[in-house]
């Protein structure tokens, strides 16, 4: 498979700090890849990288070009939407319309007012009197209008309610999500994108600790309930992650054949924000040990 984004020895350092502590990854072509990690973990350093914002040392591949050498051209290839409302404030709807197709060779004006329609986003209102929830709503209308083949997503929904994520993250997929176009998600509401990730991407401490499809998770990861009767057991098989859940052990376990835990209690794939817990917990017991 094709990959539209690929990182090889990718080093970022702010004075002493290693942002990104040579990165490596690959985002397949029509994948929706969630960049999922804590707080300073690199997540935005390495979103800058692939925006062409930041100098960085190791390679770096976007839709095929160098984000730093070719960042004019690779503007009409990626699409950005932010945490914090980037749009300009003065300007109304229909104005920023006018500005993105007069800029932008690949804007389709008639799909962004058939999406904008379907909003409750008045056009003459200038953008700064919109509500959050709105002004991502134009934002998305802006971008889903705009032939690119990668979006990157930071944060999108942060602050919004319920019905404005869930909104947004349809119209994603319904509206946008075309199996050819990619999609980079980095968030930390992990739930609420989990049934729209095809691939995982999990880092910390500037390192990648976790680069696979999420077909492919359940092949390789197992989380356990574990029957009273069995706990012995199953802590003797060195999960690599243990939890208590109103009483009941939960083990996390990594490579190990599922005919190897039967018998143990109900076995399932885990959810990505455990397996992420999981994962992380077990690359710092590691690296302190």
């Amino acid at each position: 498979m094709k990959n539209s984004i690929v990182a090889r020895g990718l080093e970022k350092s702010y004075g002493k700090l290693k942002a990104l502590d040579g990165v490596a990854f690959a985002v397949p072509s029509g994948s929706i890849s969630g960049l999922i990690g804590p707080n300073g973990a690199g997540k935005s350093t390495a979103l800058k990288a692939l925006l062409g914002l930041i100098d960085f040392r190791g390679e770096l591949e976007v839709a095929g070009m160098n984000p730093r050498a070719a960042r004019h051209k690779l503007m009409e290839e990626v699409c950005f939407i932010a945490d914090v409302g980037i749009l300009p404030a003065w300007m109304t709807g229909r104005r920023l319309l006018d500005y993105v197709e007069a800029v932008h060779p690949r804007f389709d004006r008639v799909r962004a007012e058939r999406l904008l329609a379907d909003t409750d986003i008045p056009p003459g209102k200038k953008i700064r009197a919109l509500s959050k929830g709105m002004i991502v709503q134009l934002h998305l209308s802006l971008v889903m209008a705009i032939d690119a083949s990668v979006l990157v997503l930071d944060e999108p929904t942060l602050g919004l309610d319920i019905m404005y994520r869930k909104t947004f993250y349809d119209r994603l997929l319904n509206d946008y999500h075309d199996g050819r176009r990619t999609i980079v998600i980095s968030t930390h509401q992990v739930e609420e994108i989990e049934r729209l990730l095809t691939h995982l991407l999990f880092i910390d401490q500037g390192k990648i600790v976790l680069d696979m499809p999420v077909a492919e998770v359940a092949g390789h990861y197992v989380e356990v309930a574990v029957d009273a009767e069995q706990r012995e057991r199953a802590l003797g098989l060195n999960p690599m992650h243990t939890r208590e859940l109103l009483g009941q052990l939960v083990c996390v376990y990594a490579g190990l054949p599922r005919q190897q835990l039967e018998g143990l209690g109900e076995l399932r794939a885990p959810a990505v924000a455990d397996l992420f817990v999981a994962k992380l917990g077990k690359e710092r017991r590691e690296g302190t040990s």
